[in-house]
């Protein structure tokens, strides 16, 4: 049974697009058709929460297109996993965050974890991530490398070689089983330097694209099966009479008619 898959890099800029597609779609599985896209008229950069937020309402709009053109699951490209709660609620098709699918495949690979990050900024946020994910008593340590995403892309070996030093010394650290790399960009130049033939680091690190993709492609088979269903019961309930769903519907035309303005200011 084949399946497409939507990888969104949320940013405004096609600057990773390439990357992400050279080290993940080696690995899909038979039948698995893989599009790396990017959000128009956004911010490039969300390392700040402010326009992270701002960039979520375009990704919402990204995910509704997907669901229309077909596609069988959605993976948000970014580990701080922006917007996915949110956007399933507005499908029934899988949305995977690549935090959440390292959390929740971590026990394959290790009991614990030591989470290697960009920076510290974005290592406050997974603590509070791995709590919500209900795994943060396996999460035993926390790192950074202090690269941004823009300054990774021009030198992913350099990337690769912070990855394998900050992993050894955290793991030395803090006794951890495994590492899970929290940020898509260093993933991506870690898997890179494997995929060039690079020494690999001494315990299991866990690449949180690969892990989106896993994730991605079995519930998105595990939908077409019929066997996979998403709970509008409570949190992930939708609109349910017609004056929230016009409210829904209004929503996404207000923020699509913003699109020309957008367009000037990024």
């Amino acid at each position: 049974m084949s399946r497409r898959i939507n990888f969104i890099n949320p940013f405004g800029t096609t600057a990773y697009d390439g990357l992400i597609h050279e080290t993940l779609s080696h690995y899909c599985m038979a039948g698995t058709t893989l599009d790396v896209t990017h959000l128009d008229a956004v911010p490039a950069d969300m390392d700040y929460f402010y326009p992270k937020h701002f960039v979520e309402m375009a990704l919402f709009e990204a995910v509704q297109q997907a669901e229309e053109a077909g596609y069988d699951a959605v993976i948000s490209g970014c580990c701080y996993d922006p917007g996915v709660r949110v956007a399933r609620e507005l499908t029934d098709m899988p949305v995977i965050g690549p935090m959440e699918a390292s959390l929740q495949l971590l026990a394959y690979h290790g009991r614990t974890a030591v989470i290697v990050t960009d920076h510290v900024k974005a290592c406050s946020l997974m603590k509070d991530n791995a709590r919500l994910s209900g795994a943060g008593d396996l999460i035993v340590g926390y790192d950074v490398i202090d690269w941004y995403v823009r300054d990774m892309v021009k030198d992913t070996e350099a990337v690769a070689a912070d990855v394998i030093e900050v992993s050894r010394r955290a793991v030395e650290r803090t006794g951890a089983e495994a590492v899970i790399l929290n940020c898509t960009i260093i993933a991506a130049a870690y898997q890179k330097y494997l995929m060039n033939g690079g020494t690999p680091a001494e315990v299991p690190v866990l690449n949180p694209n690969l892990m989106a993709l896993m994730m991605a492609e079995v519930t998105a088979h595990m939908r077409q099966g019929g066997i996979l269903q998403l709970s509008r019961a409570g949190f992930y309930g939708q609109p349910h009479d017609a004056h929230f769903q016009s409210i829904s519907r209004q929503t996404r035309e207000a923020w699509n008619a913003t699109l020309p303005s957008r367009k000037q200011s990024f």
